[in-house]
């Protein structure tokens, strides 16, 4: 889509995601989130050595450089010039020459060659507002073969919302002491203030509307929602 109503991607990405600095300590601050739950997850439904598999939001590639010794074809899709600059050093190191890493975002990225296999996005959808969360979903389907996978982490609130601010006080309180290696309370309140974690209840009509069904949903803390869909 190109069209003069876009959503710049680049302006809605988290400024911090975008600083060198901040992308050097990264890994450390999201707590070296591991994949294996994932790339298990994916094999466990059919996917193999001849798989296509598109991670979108890569960040700095914790998935897609695993993704990519046991799927065929992997496409890390990244917004941020810093993201990217980190991943491809990562894949250059690991001698990973096949890893694809692309500059877009869900909005942006034109898919190439057969339909994918499987789409992953972790802690990346929430950047857009619900309008474009809507139009990316549906773009997400239409990479996507018929029973394509879509694995989905997000901040998520699985709240009605006279329930929001007892659960956001007490995520706050949950909130890590150092900022190096976690999220602080400044962190988290700057997430709910100027970022766009949605509803649980608005997200999963979306997934319908964009042509998924749900075929696993699992929530920590009632804030982290993993969802496993297929495409109709």
């Amino acid at each position: 889509m190109r069209n003069d109503w876009m959503l710049d991607e680049l302006a809605h990405a988290g400024p911090e995601h975008l600083t060198p600095d901040f992308v050097t300590g990264f890994d450390r601050k999201q707590g070296y989130p591991d994949p294996s739950e994932d790339l298990d997850l994916l094999a466990a439904h059919g996917l193999d050595h001849t798989a296509t598999v598109l991670d979108v939001g890569a960040g700095t590639g914790q998935f897609a450089l695993r993704a990519a010794r046991r799927f065929g074809r992997v496409v890390a899709v990244e917004i941020s010039p810093a993201m990217r600059a980190a991943l491809r050093a990562r894949a250059e190191e690991e001698g990973l020459d096949r890893l694809e890493c692309v500059a877009a975002g869900f909005l942006s990225y034109t898919h190439e060659g057969p339909p994918a296999d499987a789409v992953f996005s972790r802690h990346a959808l929430h950047q857009l507002p619900d309008f474009w969360k809507a139009l990316a979903l549906t773009r997400l389907a239409a990479t996507l073969r018929p029973g394509g996978l879509l694995r989905l982490r997000d901040l998520i609130y699985d709240v009605q919302p006279t329930e929001a601010e007892p659960l956001l006080d007490d995520w706050l309180r949950q909130a890590h002491p150092d900022p190096a290696t976690g999220y602080t309370v400044e962190d988290l309140a700057t997430h709910v203030r100027t970022e766009y974690s949605t509803f649980r209840w608005l997200l999963e009509p979306m997934l319908d509307q964009a042509g998924f069904d749900i075929l696993d949903v699992r929530y920590e803390h009632r804030v982290f929602g993993s969802y496993l869909c297929v495409k109709r």
